[in-house]
């Protein structure tokens, strides 16, 4: 073997000394923030993703995160887009639970007067708790969220705060409030103000511990018969200076009882990212909705086990064998939830499984093997 020769100490840690100059001319000339960092130094920078808020759904934390325990990252703007009825706000009620678990501040501003209190209570959140603020315009919706942010830094400076405007599509603008029914045209103006909004905001949330979550609703384009189909409305701002944008649809329905006595009960949700800046995009996440409690997060391991043959079915029992331990494991679907709730070590052994199947690993460009690439020109209409 070559023998490796070693750098010098300068030569690892040493900085380049025209930018530490500059470094030091920026942040004397901006004496009311930092403005100029070493990524990878160990100093805080704006760059810096430390906290996430879990959605509900730990497949899409990991898609969305790209690392154990995520979610959705505090300091940025999310997009979360979709049909009527594809699981938007029920998303949004299941960050706003989770926030309230970390011991922060949830607050809900309501353009489209649909909140459900029931449903919220049987999600997990403590409505008596909650701000819900019910607003019309777009105007309104930025001004208070700009308001919430300030107020509550003079007054709980750390505090965890994760706003939720739904959805973006419903307001409308105080032009357009104060037109006639007949009058068209006002399209324009709220994709102006979108523009604007989204300029000042993302700024004030990269610097708090603050998340913001963003519903649209999706439009469908005229005489398009290649690519996407949809688009969503008030123009491309909140695309562009959301940090991840996640497209729902539903898959299938979940029903109970059989002939007469058939209900559904529940949804079968495809979460898309189709933008991120955390980890990957296009990555899928397929959980159960049912109407009466929200997301059914185990139930999407066990597809996902077995989809990736880490568990076996057999007849209704299914096997799985702990690596770990040597130990066989039979068990039948309606035991699973229980299993994971009473075993801690089972439930870690089975989330380190499928984040190992979630996350991607990155690699410098010499790593990439072009034979173990395929191109698709489809990716799903996106």
């Amino acid at each position: 073997m070559a023998k490796q020769t070693k750098k010098a100490p300068e030569e690892i840690s040493g900085r380049d000394e025209l930018a530490s100059l500059l470094a030091d001319s920026l942040n004397k000339q901006f004496k009311d923030f930092k403005a100029a960092h070493f990524l990878g130094s160990g100093e805080a920078s704006p760059t810096d993703l430390t906290e996430w808020v879990g959605t509900g759904s730990t497949l899409l934390d990991l898609a969305i995160s790209n690392r154990p325990d995520g979610g959705f990252p505090v300091g940025r703007i999310v997009e979360l887009q979709g049909m009527e009825a594809s699981g938007k706000s029920l998303i949004v009620a299941h960050a706003l639970a989770n926030t309230q678990k970390k011991g922060g501040l949830a607050v809900y501003i309501d353009t489209e007067n649909a909140l459900s209190e029931d449903f919220l209570t049987a999600v997990g959140v403590d409505v008596s708790n909650m701000l819900y603020v019910p607003l019309e315009t777009i105007e309104d919706s930025f001004e208070a969220v700009e308001n919430i942010i300030e107020t509550v830094r003079k007054s709980s400076k750390n505090r965890l705060v994760t706003i939720a405007l739904d959805s973006v599509s419903a307001a409308t603008t105080k032009i357009e409030q104060d037109a006639d029914y007949d009058k068209d045209g006002w399209a324009t103006a709220k994709a102006i103000l979108m523009s604007k909004a989204m300029r000042k905001i993302t700024n004030i949330i990269a610097k708090q511990r603050v998340l913001l979550i963003c519903t649209s609703q999706l439009r469908e384009k005229m005489g398009v018969m290649f690519g996407d189909k949809y688009t969503t409305s008030g123009g491309k701002a909140l695309g562009f200076h959301a940090s991840c944008r996640i497209r729902l649809k539903n898959v299938g329905k979940l029903k109970s009882g059989t002939g007469k006595t058939e209900q559904i009960i529940g949804v079968q949700t495809e979460a898309q990212i189709v933008k991120n800046r955390m980890g990957p995009p296009f990555k899928k996440a397929t959980f159960d909705i049912y109407f009466s409690s929200g997301i059914d997060d185990y139930n999407s391991w066990l597809s996902l086990m077995k989809d990736y043959g880490i568990v076996k079915l057999s007849g209704a029992y299914y096997t799985l064998i702990n690596e770990d331990t040597g130990e066989e494991i039979r068990f039948m679907s309606k035991d699973w939830r229980t299993m994971l709730t009473e075993d801690d070590s089972l439930k870690q052994y089975c989330y380190s499984k499928i984040w190992d199947i979630f996350i991607m690993r990155y690699r410098q460009q010499d790593q990439i093997d072009p034979d173990q690439i395929s191109v698709d020109d489809d990716l799903d209409g996106m």
